[in-house]
């Protein structure tokens, strides 16, 4: 029963000991009517009093006969025997009065019941908002699902681009939703749930909202951590809450969003216990997604970017039935998303989401959008009407390098050194054929510890690698290490960075891709990343003897020392560019991609020897 169920019960029952209070009085009030003293003495004295009745407050009685107004008993307060004496004398009227005390005796027990009462309620109000229960404990067991009705959710595929495949699965979903009938006609039956799978800020909690704005159904939107408290059986009585709720009003869709936090494989890691609070959760969920009736139109979206640790039996068909991958969007879907987000804020004639795509590879859509604030942000700083694709540029620079640091003055030798370092990364990068194109190096500290910064811009979408584009990729990032080995004949610290990136190409390339002869076609170490490329927690296993491990250090140093030697025999015949390179980066400290083509820079031949065969 509800809150306002309650209240009107009560307002009932309080109404109906009421009125019988009322009539009591009046029975009363109509039979013995209730007489002074001094009239009970007088009726005394005349001898018209029958029998009467003492108590230690009142005297009642009945009378011999009558009174003309139709009276026959009587009832009066006694007054003290002494004080009544007296008062007979003068002539006057007098009666007792009782103290009535009953709202006096009432008050004096239930006020302070009602007081504990309230200060219990508050305590009680108070710890259960810190545990994130809300309405306290006579809700604890509540569903804390968002109900977003068709009016609310205002989302369409319209707001969502770049994933195009992932829109087509769903548009099914929508069909069944609308037209069951039409659908249906074959015998065929809507997917009982739909998992969203992909890297994060791709777009999933926004794809789930636009299933849910095109079929005009109300969404009900709750994450997987909700659903988890310190009691136990909490999440087990949230889940069966929600999917009453939800089968109330179906057609609806449910959206868990971040799944893997409900959903994490039972038994997987140890320490918990076999009646784990989240153990129960799951279970009763997948107790729940087998109790539901397609046909009642109730469809269970859910999202995750962690599919590798969800419970087997989530996944299994009956259940979870269609994966839907939402990845990071391609060129095409870049520009898509852009053409979105662009239409939000003031920009320019030279703004082409094309040239724009070109330089955020990897960008998801939540990339692109905070790109595109970040742009109006800039644009906005420096008081200008429109947003330019210089602001664009530079809000890539700030998401991809970090912030300038212009406050970091580095003394004139150190900063000798980026210069050279910045540029042999450059020099290299513009002689070897197909490398991405250098876009700007710049010697502007940026972010924690970049003293300066080479951006290279794809040319296209890229999903394989050869070894010999691998081992470009790796002289590439020893340019900077050589040209200061070249330069100034010693070696920094600043290639750090260039160093681990180098290193770890050459040792995948050993141990994962096979692509060093002398240890054949083998893959010797697992990949230590997951299903999206998020880096694993676990260390690497190791497979194999001693010996093999020496002879993949060898590899590795000798790749590594391969592509030293490339980027070296490059920046020695191109000592002189070098040099005239630095010395502009120094004086102008950003060179763009037209000041980088003044220098002329031919690129080697695609078939030289100089790339070494590993």
């Amino acid at each position: 029963m509800d809150k306002k169920n309650q209240l009107h019960l009560w307002y009932a029952m309080l109404a109906a000991f009421g009125v019988l209070w009322v009539h009591q009085l009046w029975v009363e009030y109509r039979q013995v009517e209730p007489i002074a003293y001094s009239e009970f003495q007088s009726y005394l004295e005349q001898g018209k009093i029958e029998d009467i009745s003492v108590t230690s407050n009142h005297i009642s009685g009945s009378f011999k006969e009558k009174l003309p107004d139709g009276r026959t008993r009587f009832v009066t307060t006694r007054v003290e025997p002494d004080l009544a004496k007296d008062l007979e004398q003068y002539d006057v009227t007098f009666k007792g009065v009782v103290e009535n005390t009953l709202f006096r005796d009432i008050l004096s027990w239930v006020l302070p019941i009602l007081l504990f009462v309230a200060i219990w309620m508050f305590l009680i109000r108070r710890m259960a908002e810190k545990q994130g229960m809300g309405g306290g404990f006579l809700s604890i067991g509540k569903s804390k699902a968002k109900i977003y009705m068709e009016k609310d959710t205002k989302v369409t595929f319209e707001d969502v681009a770049g994933v195009d495949e992932a829109k087509e699965e769903l548009k099914e979903v929508i069909g069944f939703l609308k037209e069951p009938g039409q659908h249906g006609r074959l015998g065929g039956r809507l997917p009982k749930g739909i998992l969203l799978v992909g890297p994060p800020g791709t777009g999933k909690t926004l794809l789930a909202r636009a299933v849910a704005g095109e079929a005009s159904v109300p969404f009900f939107s709750i994450s997987g951590s909700e659903f988890v408290e310190m009691f136990v059986g909490v999440g087990a009585a949230r889940v069966r809450d929600l999917f009453e709720q939800a089968r109330q009003k179906a057609p609806a869709i449910i959206f868990i969003d971040e799944l893997d936090a409900l959903g994490r494989a039972r038994g997987a890691f140890p320490g918990g216990g076999g009646h784990d609070e989240k153990e129960q959760t799951l279970n009763q969920l997948l107790v729940e997604m087998d109790g539901f009736d397609p046909t009642t139109g109730l469809v269970l979206l859910a999202a995750t970017n962690r599919p590798e640790i969800l419970d087997p039996a989530l996944l299994r068909a009956g259940r979870f039935d269609r994966q839907v991958l939402v990845d990071r969007p391609d060129k095409l879907g870049r520009i898509q998303i852009l053409n979105v987000h662009l239409k939000k804020i003031k920009t320019s004639p030279d703004v082409d989401p094309e040239k724009i795509a070109a330089l955020t590879p990897g960008f998801s859509g939540a990339d692109l959008a905070n790109l595109v604030n970040e742009a109006a942000l800039l644009a906005t700083r420096r008081n200008s009407e429109s947003v330019t694709l210089d602001d664009f540029t530079r809000g890539i620079e700030r998401i991809v390098a970090g912030l300038e640091k212009k406050n970091r003055l580095l003394n004139p030798k150190e900063r000798e050194i980026v210069a050279y370092h910045e540029m042999g990364h450059a020099l290299v990068g513009m002689s070897l054929p197909g490398t991405d194109l250098v876009h700007k190096v710049s010697i502007i500290p940026r972010g924690i510890g970049a003293l300066g910064y080479t951006i290279q811009r794809p040319t296209e979408d890229r999903f394989l690698m050869t070894r010999q584009e691998l081992k470009k990729k790796m002289a590439v990032l020893l340019g900077g290490r050589v040209a200061e080995h070249i330069i100034f004949g010693h070696l920094s610290t600043g290639a750090a960075d260039d160093l681990a990136k180098a290193t770890d190409i050459a040792r995948n390339m050993v141990t994962r891709y096979g692509m060093y002869e002398k240890l054949g076609h083998a893959t010797l170490e697992s990949d230590n990343t997951t299903f999206l490329g998020v880096p694993g927690a676990m260390p690497r296993e190791r497979d194999y003897s001693e010996e093999t491990a020496r002879e993949i250090d060898c590899a590795v140093r000798d790749i590594v020392g391969e592509a030293f030697a490339t980027a070296e025999t490059i920046l020695r015949e191109r000592q002189s560019t070098l040099e005239e390179a630095a010395r502009l980066l120094l004086q102008k400290e950003t060179l763009s991609e037209e000041d980088l083509r003044s220098f002329q820079v031919p690129q080697l031949a695609e078939n030289t020897k100089k790339m070494g065969t590993g």
